[in-house]
């Protein structure tokens, strides 16, 4: 698993929130805002989410963590 994105995917379904929170701090692009913001709305960081969604210039969503994360990754792989 070369993408950093993805370790950080991993770490954050195994519960390792801070690793994953860690990873997506040091990659500066709009997938990892993404992904940023779905972490931070996790942690209940409501504010801080929607903060990371208009980086990402995404709508803040309610959709359940996990399966926005599927998505994100599946953007990942296939850039769609």
């Amino acid at each position: 698993m070369d993408n950093p994105l993805l370790q950080a995917i991993k770490k954050a379904n195994q519960g390792y929130w801070d690793e994953a929170h860690r990873i997506v701090q040091q990659i500066n692009d709009p997938i990892s805002h993404w992904l940023h913001a779905n972490l931070h709305r996790e942690e209940g960081d409501l504010d801080n989410a929607r903060y990371w969604y208009h980086m990402a210039v995404r709508e803040y969503t309610d959709k359940d963590i996990r399966e926005e994360r599927r998505l994100i990754k599946q953007f990942l792989k296939t850039g769609e």
